[in-house]
């Protein structure tokens, strides 16, 4: 099949493949609400990187624009991102997704333990996922890499007001509102803390 995406003939995998991670995730949810009333996620997004913004960043990172780099050197081809209420369900959906047939773990960085300078906070995780198609390397089955980001409501609205301020152009104050910023991630990070062991005493 003749196409001009970056992704090349492989494009067409790409929606099945994210099809098949995020229907596993998604029947994780439905039995933990099955079996303890609640949900492990509130929101769950998931998306396959535009044609674009793939070639964009194969530029911004330095490499040459080909469906190989697309798909072997940068990692995100596959994306999602799963917003939880409380800061154990991101960790109880880490270890479910360690659990999945044919999903490897290649790269992780936990920044809800160690958040960035800046106070970002959010748990990343690049899976190699073996699947029934070929990939760019012509092996069947192929490998594909997918991004995870698990992060808790308040890390994903301070995330979001975070990413306004970095691409706004000629914001006054800057300085003061990076230092506002950070102390508010601070203030949210005590308060999922705080969420988390009220949820606890009411559960039990």
């Amino acid at each position: 099949m003749e196409t001009n995406s970056i992704y090349g003939p492989f494009e067409e995998y790409l929606p099945l493949i994210m099809k098949g991670l995020t229907g596993r995730i998604t029947a994780f949810n439905e039995e933990c609400r099955e079996t303890t009333g609640h949900p492990v996620y509130e929101h769950f997004l998931y998306r396959i990187k535009e044609d674009k913004s793939m070639r964009e960043k194969c530029v911004r990172k330095g490499f040459p624009v080909t469906t190989r780099s697309a798909l072997r050197e940068l990692f995100d081809a596959v994306g999602l991102r799963i917003i939880t209420r409380f800061l154990d369900d991101v960790f109880k959906t880490v270890e479910f997704i360690r659990t999945i047939p044919g999903c490897t773990v290649v790269m992780e960085k936990d920044y809800i333990t160690n958040p960035k300078p800046n106070g970002y906070r959010s748990y990343h995780m690049i899976l190699d996922l073996e699947v029934p198609y070929m990939d760019v390397d012509g092996n069947v089955p192929g490998h594909y890499y997918a991004e995870v980001q698990l992060r808790t409501l308040s890390m994903d609205s301070w995330a979001s007001l975070e990413h306004e301020m970095k691409y706004k152009q000629d914001i006054e104050n800057t300085k003061l509102i990076v230092n506002e910023l950070k102390r508010l991630a601070d203030e949210m990070a005590s308060c999922d803390i705080s969420m988390q062991t009220i949820r606890d005493l009411i559960r039990s």
